[in-house]
């Protein structure tokens, strides 16, 4: 079932986000585990569901036409309702340029999320990821 997509508001992170942004990471064991307060360093947006904080994108930019993404994450009970794409299409709109990412090799429906946004396998990292280690497939978005 996929929510009205009016029903989802992105804006900035806060301070008083971290809390349940790091209760989502805690809940979403393929994400990235960084530490929730430097991502106020960097670009971070949540969106708002059902009056909460549902998920999280934290990106950065690297070059005037670069960006990476460092993490997206959506509470497990509000997957699969427009929630990670509505932050994905956040980030993107109006960028021009390459957005990078890196993905768990055995994490395939992140994969597919990303292949269907048009993003492409560009490269592999091995033994990138710890806990358990694992490989990184590097994943790419060009925008004209």
């Amino acid at each position: 079932m996929t929510a009205n997509l009016r029903t989802i508001q992105i804006r900035a992170a806060t301070p008083d986000d971290l809390e349940v942004v790091h209760a989502i990471q805690r809940a979403c064991p393929e994400a990235a585990h960084w530490n929730v307060a430097e991502y106020l360093d960097q670009e971070f947006q949540v969106a708002i569901v059902e009056n909460r904080v549902g998920g999280f994108i934290v990106t950065r930019k690297v070059a005037t036409d670069e960006r990476e993404i460092l993490n997206l994450a959506v509470a497990p009970e509000l997957r699969r309702k427009g929630i990670a794409g509505a932050l994905l299409q956040h980030c993107l709109r109006g960028f021009e340029g390459s957005v990078f990412l890196e993905v768990r090799q055995s994490n395939k429906v992140a994969i597919k999320f990303y292949k269907y946004h048009n993003f492409q396998e560009v490269s592999r990292r091995a033994n990138y990821y710890q806990n358990p280690e694992e490989s990184a497939i590097v994943m790419k978005f060009h925008s004209c």
